[in-house]
Protein backbone atom coordinates (compact mmCIF):
# COMPACT_ATOMS: atom_id res chain seq x y z
CA UNK A 1 0.00 0.00 0.00
CA UNK A 2 1.24 3.40 -0.88
CA UNK A 3 2.66 5.08 2.37
CA UNK A 4 -0.68 7.57 1.73
CA UNK A 5 -3.26 6.14 0.65
CA UNK A 6 -6.39 5.94 2.18
CA UNK A 7 -8.18 2.51 3.40
CA UNK A 8 -10.88 4.07 1.50
CA UNK A 9 -9.43 3.87 -1.50
CA UNK A 10 -7.76 0.36 -1.19
CA UNK A 11 -9.00 -2.82 -2.66
CA UNK A 12 -12.04 -5.04 -0.60
CA UNK A 13 -9.32 -7.45 -0.47
CA UNK A 14 -6.95 -5.08 1.24
CA UNK A 15 -8.78 -3.28 3.44
CA UNK A 16 -8.63 -4.69 7.27
CA UNK A 17 -12.45 -5.44 8.05
CA UNK A 18 -13.15 -7.10 4.48
CA UNK A 19 -10.16 -9.15 5.01
CA UNK A 20 -10.83 -10.15 8.62
CA UNK A 21 -14.37 -11.07 7.91
CA UNK A 22 -12.78 -13.39 4.93
CA UNK A 23 -10.09 -14.98 5.90
CA UNK A 24 -9.87 -14.58 9.99
CA UNK A 25 -8.20 -12.29 12.28
CA UNK A 26 -4.97 -14.01 12.17
CA UNK A 27 -4.66 -13.52 8.92
CA UNK A 28 -4.16 -9.43 9.82
CA UNK A 29 -0.57 -7.80 10.35
CA UNK A 30 0.03 -6.05 13.43
CA UNK A 31 -0.61 -2.91 12.21
CA UNK A 32 -3.77 -3.73 10.72
CA UNK A 33 -5.41 -5.00 13.93
CA UNK A 34 -4.35 -1.65 14.87
CA UNK A 35 -6.21 0.10 12.37
CA UNK A 36 -9.60 -1.79 13.39
CA UNK A 37 -9.09 -0.26 16.21
CA UNK A 38 -7.47 3.26 15.46
CA UNK A 39 -10.48 3.55 12.82
CA UNK A 40 -9.35 6.33 11.15
CA UNK A 41 -6.02 8.00 10.14
CA UNK A 42 -5.04 11.97 9.85
CA UNK A 43 -4.27 14.09 7.67
CA UNK A 44 -1.14 12.43 5.30
CA UNK A 45 -1.52 9.16 7.23
CA UNK A 46 -3.78 5.79 6.91
CA UNK A 47 -4.72 4.46 10.01
CA UNK A 48 -2.75 0.88 8.77
CA UNK A 49 0.40 4.17 8.37
CA UNK A 50 0.04 5.10 11.87
CA UNK A 51 -0.26 1.64 13.24
CA UNK A 52 2.77 0.73 11.62
CA UNK A 53 4.92 4.25 12.78
CA UNK A 54 3.73 2.90 16.65
CA UNK A 55 5.19 -0.21 15.71
CA UNK A 56 8.21 0.89 14.43
CA UNK A 57 8.91 3.92 16.99
CA UNK A 58 8.21 1.51 20.26
CA UNK A 59 9.56 -1.91 18.62
CA UNK A 60 6.44 -3.86 18.65
CA UNK A 61 3.57 -4.86 20.05
CA UNK A 62 4.60 -5.74 23.64
CA UNK A 63 6.72 -2.62 23.70
CA UNK A 64 2.91 -0.92 22.73
CA UNK A 65 1.46 -2.45 25.28
CA UNK A 66 3.51 -1.60 27.89
CA UNK A 67 2.69 2.37 27.56
CA UNK A 68 0.62 3.90 30.08
CA UNK A 69 -2.77 5.84 28.98
CA UNK A 70 -0.72 9.26 29.23
CA UNK A 71 2.00 8.28 27.14
CA UNK A 72 -0.42 6.88 24.11
CA UNK A 73 -2.42 9.67 24.20
CA UNK A 74 0.53 11.79 23.07
CA UNK A 75 0.79 9.78 20.23
CA UNK A 76 0.44 11.31 16.37
CA UNK A 77 -3.15 10.23 15.38
CA UNK A 78 -4.39 9.11 18.73
CA UNK A 79 -5.83 11.08 21.03
CA UNK A 80 -7.72 9.95 24.45
CA UNK A 81 -10.23 7.98 22.52
CA UNK A 82 -8.25 5.61 20.73
CA UNK A 83 -5.85 5.34 23.15
CA UNK A 84 -8.55 4.20 25.90
CA UNK A 85 -9.49 1.81 23.10
CA UNK A 86 -6.43 0.37 22.61
CA UNK A 87 -5.58 0.52 26.23
CA UNK A 88 -8.84 -1.80 26.43
CA UNK A 89 -7.99 -3.52 23.85
CA UNK A 90 -4.39 -5.18 25.28
CA UNK A 91 -6.56 -5.26 28.78
CA UNK A 92 -9.22 -8.01 27.42
CA UNK A 93 -5.96 -9.80 25.72
CA UNK A 94 -4.57 -10.53 28.99
CA UNK A 95 -7.42 -11.05 30.82
CA UNK A 96 -8.44 -13.86 28.00
CA UNK A 97 -4.66 -15.37 28.47
CA UNK A 98 -5.37 -15.43 32.25
CA UNK A 99 -9.06 -16.64 32.28
CA UNK A 100 -8.57 -19.17 29.37
CA UNK A 101 -6.03 -21.02 31.35
CA UNK A 102 -6.97 -21.32 35.32
CA UNK A 103 -7.57 -24.70 34.63
CA UNK A 104 -4.12 -25.65 32.78
CA UNK A 105 -1.74 -28.36 33.97
CA UNK A 106 1.77 -26.06 34.77
CA UNK A 107 3.98 -29.07 35.45
CA UNK A 108 7.05 -28.13 33.91
CA UNK A 109 9.54 -24.66 34.03
CA UNK A 110 8.53 -24.14 30.22
CA UNK A 111 4.50 -24.25 30.84
CA UNK A 112 4.47 -22.04 33.50
CA UNK A 113 5.96 -19.68 31.20
CA UNK A 114 3.51 -19.97 28.94
CA UNK A 115 0.68 -19.64 30.99
CA UNK A 116 2.17 -16.90 32.26
CA UNK A 117 3.93 -14.91 29.94
CA UNK A 118 0.82 -13.15 28.33
CA UNK A 119 -0.29 -11.75 31.38
CA UNK A 120 3.73 -10.58 32.49
CA UNK A 121 5.95 -9.57 29.63
CA UNK A 122 4.48 -6.66 28.92
CA UNK A 123 4.27 -4.23 32.18
CA UNK A 124 6.51 -1.43 32.89
CA UNK A 125 6.28 -2.80 36.52
CA UNK A 126 7.19 -5.77 38.37
CA UNK A 127 4.45 -8.44 39.34
CA UNK A 128 4.66 -11.08 41.74
CA UNK A 129 2.08 -13.89 40.99
CA UNK A 130 1.90 -17.00 43.33
CA UNK A 131 0.36 -20.32 41.83
CA UNK A 132 -0.94 -22.93 44.23
CA UNK A 133 -1.57 -26.32 42.60
CA UNK A 134 -2.36 -30.02 43.37
CA UNK A 135 0.31 -32.76 43.47
CA UNK A 136 -0.72 -33.55 39.71
CA UNK A 137 0.40 -30.22 38.62
CA UNK A 138 -3.65 -28.77 37.90
CA UNK A 139 -3.50 -25.00 38.82
CA UNK A 140 -5.39 -24.45 41.61
CA UNK A 141 -5.66 -20.48 41.84
CA UNK A 142 -3.58 -17.89 40.90
CA UNK A 143 -2.47 -14.58 42.70
CA UNK A 144 -1.05 -11.17 42.43
CA UNK A 145 1.03 -10.71 45.19
CA UNK A 146 2.58 -7.69 44.61
CA UNK A 147 3.49 -4.83 42.30
CA UNK A 148 6.70 -3.20 42.70
CA UNK A 149 8.48 -0.39 40.86
CA UNK A 150 10.25 -0.88 37.39
CA UNK A 151 12.93 -2.99 38.95
CA UNK A 152 11.41 -4.12 41.78
CA UNK A 153 8.55 -6.06 43.54
CA UNK A 154 8.12 -6.24 47.75
CA UNK A 155 6.65 -9.02 49.45
CA UNK A 156 7.68 -11.09 52.34
CA UNK A 157 8.25 -15.57 52.74
CA UNK A 158 4.70 -15.35 55.10
CA UNK A 159 2.71 -13.32 52.50
CA UNK A 160 3.77 -15.60 49.76
CA UNK A 161 3.02 -18.80 51.76
CA UNK A 162 -0.13 -17.46 52.98
CA UNK A 163 -2.19 -18.29 50.02
CA UNK A 164 -0.78 -21.84 49.57
CA UNK A 165 -1.86 -22.61 53.19
CA UNK A 166 -5.42 -20.97 52.51
CA UNK A 167 -5.60 -22.91 49.26
CA UNK A 168 -3.86 -26.32 51.35
CA UNK A 169 -2.14 -26.93 48.12
CA UNK A 170 1.26 -29.56 48.36
CA UNK A 171 2.80 -27.81 45.08
CA UNK A 172 3.55 -23.94 44.35
CA UNK A 173 5.54 -21.83 42.27
CA UNK A 174 6.16 -17.95 42.05
CA UNK A 175 7.16 -15.58 39.15
CA UNK A 176 7.73 -12.27 38.47
CA UNK A 177 8.53 -10.51 35.79
CA UNK A 178 11.44 -8.05 34.41
CA UNK A 179 10.32 -5.21 32.78
CA UNK A 180 13.55 -4.94 31.14
CA UNK A 181 13.17 -7.98 29.29
CA UNK A 182 16.39 -9.12 30.97
CA UNK A 183 16.15 -12.51 32.67
CA UNK A 184 18.86 -12.58 34.76
CA UNK A 185 18.11 -12.86 38.72
CA UNK A 186 19.15 -10.10 40.78
CA UNK A 187 20.66 -11.14 44.50
CA UNK A 188 17.73 -10.34 45.97
CA UNK A 189 16.04 -12.54 43.59
CA UNK A 190 18.11 -15.21 44.44
CA UNK A 191 17.93 -14.78 48.50
CA UNK A 192 13.94 -15.00 48.19
CA UNK A 193 14.54 -17.96 46.43
CA UNK A 194 16.20 -19.44 48.73
CA UNK A 195 14.75 -18.49 51.96
CA UNK A 196 11.39 -19.79 50.52
CA UNK A 197 12.66 -22.79 49.74
CA UNK A 198 13.93 -23.11 53.15
CA UNK A 199 10.31 -22.36 54.56
CA UNK A 200 9.17 -24.66 52.08
CA UNK A 201 10.54 -27.54 53.11
CA UNK A 202 10.33 -26.89 57.02
CA UNK A 203 6.65 -26.68 56.29
CA UNK A 204 6.51 -29.84 53.84
CA UNK A 205 5.61 -28.28 51.11
CA UNK A 206 7.18 -28.47 47.39
CA UNK A 207 8.59 -25.45 46.06
CA UNK A 208 8.12 -26.04 42.58
CA UNK A 209 10.07 -23.55 40.78
CA UNK A 210 10.91 -19.64 40.44
CA UNK A 211 10.40 -18.41 36.72
CA UNK A 212 11.38 -14.86 36.11
CA UNK A 213 9.68 -13.87 33.11
CA UNK A 214 11.18 -11.62 30.01
CA UNK A 215 11.24 -10.99 26.65
CA UNK A 216 12.88 -13.85 24.23
CA UNK A 217 15.46 -12.80 22.35
CA UNK A 218 18.20 -15.03 19.74
CA UNK A 219 19.58 -17.22 22.02
CA UNK A 220 17.32 -16.78 24.54
CA UNK A 221 13.98 -18.43 25.63
CA UNK A 222 12.34 -15.35 27.52
CA UNK A 223 12.41 -16.93 30.71
CA UNK A 224 15.13 -18.52 33.29
CA UNK A 225 13.96 -21.27 35.44
CA UNK A 226 15.88 -21.11 39.18
CA UNK A 227 14.75 -25.04 39.16
CA UNK A 228 16.41 -25.04 35.77
CA UNK A 229 18.87 -23.48 37.14
CA UNK A 230 20.06 -26.20 39.52
CA UNK A 231 18.78 -23.74 42.40
CA UNK A 232 16.04 -25.64 43.51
Amino acid sequence: MAEHQRIHDLPNEQKPREKMASLGAAALSNEELLAIFLRTGTKGASAIEIGRQLLRKHGGIVALARLDLRELCKEHGLGLAKACQLQAAFELGTRAARDGSSSATIDTSESIYHHLSPQLAHLSSEKLVVLTMHGNGKLIRQRELSSGSSNQTVASISEILRPVLIDQAPNFAIAHNHPSGETTPSLADKALTKSLLKSAQTMGLTFVDHIIIGRPTEGSTGYYSFLEEGHL
